[in-house]
């Protein structure tokens, strides 16, 4: 049995701490507020601020865990350094997690060292430097910070009138204590998909799930779908660029790598998690015979994985809060579960605010099933759970 401290107690915390029970480990999860989705299924928690470099050493000190995996940006994440030196296990590496919760230096990874296909951007600290990024970039354009997740602070930006909101929005969408801002260039791409990437120990070989289709709104995923119709070409295209980027990165786990598909089949990198990512969760539905998160932990561990394979076609959609509450909301599961190969997973936030994501709906058929029919019926079914539909606008 091995202790793992897990850093990031959200819903896919949970899944993974889930994953690690069944497999007979010791989990600490860790978070900001209490009560977050992964401690309700773990052996312990602990409440802290992860930007708290003194406090986060307190917690590892106490527990003198066997891994440490990381589950979000905001970490103080030069501190992992101290503790893989001591014999900890961090997950994937130290590097791969400090490198990945900046913008800016996975970006400079990938487009200057690897050479790899990225849309042209900038950084900007100023509205000066912001401005000026603007007129090189041209409109539209995007608007991130370099330290943030599930969508926030980020924006399209149309035309000059729009950059003061967006400068602003992305300076206070910012996680930690990096302020400072990604401006790129937009892509007209036909489409997003992601490419669940695990890297092994032992000199394993480096293993791809089927690709993973997905829509995102300001950033923030909304539904996704496997597989993900995309020439062969241009797959194999993928995979070469998510095993450059992970193998400079280092160290064993699953890895959410995103990809832009343009007009004219081009392939072009966009971002990297290096942990289950959220379009990822469609595997929850039986897609391939192990979810990402049984794959994390597997990697992780040091396990085989024998093999990754599609077993149904699925789709998944998010459940958004209607409302701002403290305490569980009102779920009306009943309409969902009437239909057949539905699954539904609330994550168990604590508070709700509005458009914040509260569960997700999967639907799941066979292998050769329409795709396109699943994702409305998981859309549709979806919003029978709170009201909402998966792409309400919501002002805040």
């Amino acid at each position: 049995m091995k202790k793992i401290l897990l850093l990031g107690s959200g819903e896919l915390g949970k899944e993974f701490v889930i994953a690690a029970k069944r497999a007979g480990q010791y989990v600490i999860a860790c978070d900001r507020y209490d009560n977050a989705p992964a401690m309700q299924v773990a052996d312990e928690r602990e409440v802290f601020s992860m930007l708290d470099g003194d406090a986060l050493e307190a917690v590892v000190r106490k527990h003198n865990p066997d891994i440490i995996v990381p589950e979000i940006e905001a970490i103080r994440t030069e501190r992992l350094f101290k503790f893989e030196e001591q014999g900890i296990q961090v997950t994937p590496s130290a590097r791969a997690v400090n490198f990945t919760m900046n913008r800016r230096a996975i970006r400079d990874l990938a487009s200057r060292d690897l050479g790899l296909r990225t849309a042209k951007y900038f950084y900007a600290k100023t509205f000066d430097e912001f401005k000026r990024a603007a007129d090189e970039i041209g409109f539209p354009c995007v608007v991130k910070p370099l330290m943030s997740s599930s969508g926030h602070g980020q924006s399209y930006v149309h035309n000059e009138t729009e950059l003061e909101q967006a400068f602003r929005e992305a300076m206070e969408g910012s996680r930690g204590d990096v302020k400072e801002v990604i401006i790129e260039e937009f892509i007209d791409f036909e489409s997003e998909f992601t490419l669940l990437t695990v890297t092994q120990q032992h000199g394993w070989p480096t293993l791809f799930c089927p690709p993973i289709g997905h829509v995102q709104k300001s950033g923030d995923y909304r539904e996704s779908w496997q597989p993900y119709k995309i020439p062969e070409a241009a797959l194999k295209q993928a995979q070469i660029m998510a095993d450059k980027v992970t193998s400079a990165l280092t160290g064993a786990g699953i890895w959410g790598v995103e990809f832009f598909l343009t007009r004219q089949g081009e392939v072009i990198f966009s971002e990297l998690s290096p942990r289950p990512h959220d379009t990822g969760m469609v595997t929850l539905g039986h897609t391939t015979n192990l979810s990402e998160f049984e794959l994390h932990l597997r990697a992780v561990l040091g396990l085989p994985i024998a093999g990754i394979h599609l077993e149904h076609a699925g789709a998944s959609a998010v459940i958004l809060s209607p409302e701002e509450k403290q305490g569980p909301l009102d779920y009306n599961l009943v309409e969902a579960l009437k239909e057949d190969r539905t699954r539904i997973r609330i994550f168990g936030k604590p508070e709700a605010h509005k458009g914040r994501r509260m569960g997700v709906v999967l639907c799941y058929g066979e292998v050769d099933d329409d795709v396109e029919a699943l994702r409305s019926k998981a859309k549709r079914l979806a919003k029978t759970v709170l009201g909402t539909d998966p792409y309400t606008k919501f002002e805040h």
